[in-house]
C-alpha cells in the first residue's frame, strides 16, 4: 500500500483539473450566486460573459507564462499577436468573406507568421533589449492598427461581421455557447501549455533559461529552442484574440497595445511566474477585480469619503497598484508561489519527522543489544 501512494498522488492533479472542467462546463446550467464577486446568478447572460472574459484572460496570461515562466522571455509586445487574432479574424470575415472556421485558421496562421518574424529579429539581443525591441514592434503594430481605419477601423475599433458567423454563436440569447467556446479555448492553450513543459522542447527552454551557455557547448541551439517557444506562445495568444473578437463582437486598438502586455504581465506575477494554475487563477483573478472595482470606484460609498481618500480610490488603476504593490511585498512568488512553498515546507517537516521517529525507532531496538554486552 506504501507504494501505491505516490502513483496515485501522481494523477491527483489531472484528476482535480478534469473535475473543475467539468464543474465549469456545467456551471451555465446552475442558479449558484457570489454576491460581490459576481452580478447576477451563474446561468444569467451578464455573468457568463464576465466568466467568459475570464477565461480568455487566463488563456492569454497562460501562453504568456510559457514565454516568461518557461523560457525566461521578458516581452512587452505580446499583446501583439492577441491583436493579431483578435484583428485577423475580423479582417478575414469583413473584407475575404471567409467563413468563421476557415476565418479562424486564418487568423491563427497570420498570427504564427508575425511571432517569427517578428521573434527572429528580437531573439538576436536578450535581457532588456529584447524587451525593447518587442515593445517596438508592438507599438508599430498598434500605429498600424490605428491608422489604417479602411481595413481595422482606426481608433473606433473593428466590428465582427456577424454574416458568416453561426447563428448559434450569435446575440445575447447565445452567450453560454460564447462561453463553452472560451472554455474550450483555454483548455486548449493549458494542454499545449503542458505538452510544451513536459517535452524535451520545454526542458531545453528552461536549460536555456537558467544557462543558455551551457545549451550551447552542449552542441544544441538556444536560438532555436526560445523561437519555437516564442512562436507557440504567440499562436495561443492569437487563439484568445479569437475568442475575444467573438465575445466582444469587435476588437479595439488596446488589444494590440504594450498595456496591454504590461496588464498581462501583473495577471502572470499576481498568479505566480512559472505556475501553469496560477496563470490561470492570476487571469481569472485580475478580470473580475478590474470589473467588481470599476464598480466600487462609482459607488455611493466611495463618493460619500472625503477628497484626500475619495480621489485615489475612486481610481481603479490606483487600487490595482495598491494590489499589486502588496503582492509584490508580501506574495513575492505570487499565489501560486506562495502556496507551493508553503506544502513544501510541510512536506519537509513531515518528512524530517519521519526520519525522526525512524531514528528513535532504531535506538530503541538496538537497546536491549547494547544491555546484553
Amino acid at each position: 500500500m506504501a507504494r501505491r501512494t505516490p502513483h496515485v498522488g501522481k494523477y491527483v492533479p489531472t484528476i482535480v483539473g478534469a473535475a473543475l472542467v467539468v464543474f465549469m462546463a456545467i456551471l451555465p446550467l446552475l442558479n449558484l450566486s457570489l454576491p460581490g464577486i459576481l452580478p447576477t446568478p451563474t446561468y444569467m447572460p451578464g455573468t457568463l460573459a464576465l466568466l467568459s472574459l475570464c477565461m480568455v484572460f487566463a488563456a492569454l496570461a497562460l501562453s504568456y507564462n510559457l514565454l516568461l515562466g518557461s523560457g525566461g522571455m521578458l516581452s512587452f509586445g505580446h499583446a501583439l499577436y492577441f491583436g493579431a487574432g483578435a484583428y485577423g479574424l475580423g479582417i478575414a470575415l469583413e473584407h475575404f468573406g471567409v467563413p468563421l472556421w476557415p476565418g479562424i485558421f486564418v487568423a491563427l496562421i497570420g498570427g504564427m507568421v508575425i511571432a517569427l518574424i517578428t521573434g527572429a529579429v528580437s531573439m538576436r539581443v536578450s535581457g532588456i533589449p529584447f524587451a525593447m525591441v518587442t515593445l517596438a514592434f508592438a507599438q508599430a503594430g498598434s500605429v498600424l492598427v490605428r491608422r489604417n481605419s479602411q481595413v481595422t477601423g482606426g481608433e473606433e475599433g473593428l466590428s465582427l461581421n456577424t454574416e458568416v458567423v453561426p447563428d448559434f454563436l450569435i446575440g445575447v440569447v447565445n452567450t453560454r455557447n460564447l462561453y463553452w467556446f472560451a472554455l474550450v479555448v483555454l483548455v486548449v492553450v493549458y494542454l499545449v501549455t503542458l505538452w510544451v513543459d513536459t517535452s524535451r522542447l520545454g526542458h531545453l527552454a528552461r536549460a536555456t533559461r537558467e544557462n543558455e551557455q551551457r545549451v550551447r557547448v552542449l552542441g544544441l541551439s538556444p536560438y532555436r529552442v526560445r523561437l519555437i517557444v516564442f512562436v507557440i506562445a504567440g499562436a495561443l495568444a492569437s487563439l484568445a484574440g479569437v475568442a475575444y473578437m467573438l465575445l466582444q463582437s469587435g476588437t479595439v486598438p488596446r488589444a494590440v497595445s504594450a498595456d496591454l502586455t504590461i496588464t498581462i504581465l501583473v495577471m502572470v506575477v499576481l498568479g505566480g511566474v512559472g505556475f501553469r494554475w496560477g496563470a490561470i487563477v492570476g487571469g481569472v483573478l485580475y478580470t473580475l477585480l478590474d470589473q467588481r472595482l470599476t464598480v466600487l470606484a462609482g459607488s455611493d460609498a466611495i463618493a460619500g469619503l472625503p477628497d484626500v481618500l475619495r480621489i485615489p480610490l475612486s481610481e481603479p488603476l490606483f487600487l490595482f497598484g495598491v494590489l499589486f504593490i502588496l503582492v509584490v511585498m508580501f506574495l513575492p512568488g505570487g499565489i501560486a508561489g506562495t502556496i507551493d512553498a508553503a506544502v513544501r515546507r510541510r512536506r519537509g517537516e513531515k518528512m524530517r519527522d519521519s526520519l525522526r521517529q525512524m531514528d528513535d525507532a532504531d535506538d530503541m531496538a538496538d537497546a536491549p543489544i547494547e544491555a546484553r554486552t
